[in-house]
């Protein structure tokens, strides 16, 4: 009889313990899960991130056409306030999650003199909303821009398709025009860099002849083009950095801070006579149907 009650009271003090020990277990339960949701709620939202890059001296020409049928131009201080600008959203805007402003070009009916070719590109002004002020190679300047192809289409063959993302442009003085009797200010680029299937090509001009007057240097079909530089590195999508320095009678351009190529000859020297403004984004150079590309700028300065 004693065993048995024995037995008894020992049942009853398992059946205790094991009642008191799954309660236990269910309110740690419910501290851990609760705490892991205290955790989840004190998550740090990601900062919306913004590309260094003022606006202050750059002009964009957008590929879509104005009620007089000519690119869309945003000159500053509007330009300072293109995130919020219905008619450019669609081509220039910040991609906050990498802290880029991105340049999206297609072919469209929109665009400017003496090209086929759309864009969604910078102009730099050295007085906001002026272009008859600019620069020479003696005057000296330097680009500096950190970029990335986002995306672009593919030709028939499979090839991607090219854009320019940085220039320097020639202009003509008013004194210039009027001496050679042109109906615009425009003269050669003497700078293009095109991302070309992965890989950064450079363009430049050269003089047809090399004695030619100065009234002669002035006329547009007095240059040509060289044959090209490609840099061995291949950028891809990835995002590569570029420079542009000039100085008198000679150009540098930079990739990566660790490959250069210089130009430094009669060419250049001669280049002296015109005056130049940098460029930068994205001039689409096909017009094949559905074609586009997009090109991100982390970065972009300029300096004199």
């Amino acid at each position: 009889m004693k065993n048995f009650r024995r037995n008894i009271l020992l049942l009853g003090l398992i059946a205790f313990l094991s009642v008191n020990t799954t309660s236990q277990n269910q309110k740690s339960s419910v501290t851990e899960s609760e705490s892991k949701i205290e955790k989840r709620g004190k998550r740090k939202t990601k900062k919306a991130k913004l590309p260094n890059i003022d606006l202050k001296n750059w002009k964009v020409t957008l590929p879509v056409s104005n009620d007089a049928g000519k690119p869309v131009e945003i000159e500053p201080p509007e330009i300072l306030n293109f995130a919020s600008m219905e008619i450019a959203k669609p081509y220039m805007y910040i991609d906050s999650t990498r802290g880029a402003i991105v340049f999206h070009a297609k072919p469209t009916a929109s665009t400017t003199r003496n090209t086929k070719y759309s864009r969604s590109e910078l102009r730099e002004q050295m007085v906001p909303g002026e272009n008859n002020v600019n620069w020479t190679f003696k005057d000296g300047a330097y680009m500096k821009g950190k970029l990335a192809m986002e995306a672009t289409t593919r030709d028939s063959d499979g090839k991607y398709h090219r854009t320019i993302i940085m220039q320097i442009h020639g202009r003509l003085t008013n004194e210039q025009r009027d001496l050679i009797g042109a109906d615009d200010n425009n003269a050669p680029p003497i700078l293009k860099i095109y991302w070309d299937n992965g890989k950064i090509r450079v363009k430049t001009k050269v003089l047809k002849n090399p004695n030619a007057t100065y009234k002669g240097m002035l006329h547009e079909d007095a240059w040509g083009d060289d044959k090209g530089f490609n840099f061995e590195q291949e950028v891809g999508f990835r995002k590569f950095t570029l420079e542009v320095k000039v100085s008198d009678g000679k150009m540098v351009v930079i990739l990566n801070k660790n490959e250069f190529k210089v130009y430094e000859n009669i060419h250049m020297k001669k280049w002296g006579i015109f005056e130049n403004y940098f460029k930068a984004g994205n001039y689409f150079q096909t017009r094949d149907e559905g074609a586009y590309s997009k090109v991100r700028f982390y970065e972009l300065s300029v300096s004199h």
